[in-house]
């Protein structure tokens, strides 16, 4: 079986080693394949060695435009640090509680998790119905599979006119959803192989004080969407007087290293 290739990527001072060392240890227990783990960063100080450390992929944007805040996008250059093969990009604020063979299993190039999946209906976007469907359509780059090297068109149109690019579209995985749309190549995870923590796993609103939080049937990776942020909750914080965030053992055990 040719090994996968989980990808992940850490730049500034966000999130630490020690929260790539706590992603890369749930992927070895939730993938019984043959993987390499892979961490794009600006420092590899505190880092695994089971953690291979590359340097970031060049944007390469052209002379005079420096915003580096879609970078993410750079994983979708032709030459991606000699890579190839078949990868899972998995964001760094997330937690993995199930197993991920699944990801792999499903036939086709390219999978993400449509963003509305991860959010409770919103009637009031229905005002525009153009834009309601656009939303619809955006899928949400915490969890992304795709063949290496064989989707450079999204990273093409983006420097084709980066300046364009940011102000028609708010965030960047706006931008690549519209680029895998109009190549035919956006398909999404099943709905319930992600969830939200806020959304999915805490009771709704004054529920909150009588039940805590658990861990919907199917699911493989939770994560933050909103507030409260995975730092927060790990942290104790993110309790609203309207949402108590209770007991989360389960979840920190399938957050830490064993």
């Amino acid at each position: 079986m040719e090994p996968v290739s989980i990808l992940t990527m850490k730049w500034g001072t966000l999130y630490s080693a020690d929260d790539v060392n706590r992603l890369a240890a749930q992927v070895r227990r939730h993938l019984q394949r043959p993987h390499r783990f892979i961490c794009f960063t600006d420092d590899s100080s505190g880092l695994d060695p089971q953690v291979e450390a590359l340097p970031l992929p060049e944007l390469g944007l052209p002379e005079g435009h420096n915003d580096t805040r879609w970078r993410k996008l750079g994983v979708f250059r032709r030459d991606l640090a000699g890579l190839s093969g078949t990868a899972l990009f998995l964001d760094i604020d997330l937690v993995v509680v199930d197993d991920l063979t699944p990801f792999f299993d499903l036939p086709g190039d390219f999978y993400i998790i449509r963003d509305d999946d991860l959010f409770r209906p919103k009637p009031l976007r229905k005002i525009n119905p153009e834009r309601d469907k656009f939303l619809h359509g955006v899928g949400n780059s915490s969890v992304f599979r795709f063949a290496i090297g064989q989707h450079p068109y999204i990273l093409d149109a983006y420097l084709a006119d980066p300046a364009a690019a940011t102000r028609n579209y708010e965030i960047s995985q706006q931008f690549q959803s519209t680029q895998l749309a109009k190549h035919g190549n956006l398909h999404y995870w099943p709905r319930g192989w992600c969830v939200s923590f806020k959304n999915d796993c805490v009771p709704r609103n004054f529920a909150s004080y009588f039940r805590d939080p658990s861990l919907p049937e199917g699911a493989r990776i939770v994560l933050f969407a909103g507030a409260p942020k995975m730092e927060d909750v790990f942290a104790g914080r993110g309790h609203k007087w309207y949402r108590r965030i209770g007991n989360i053992d389960w979840l920190r055990r399938a957050w830490e290293n064993p």
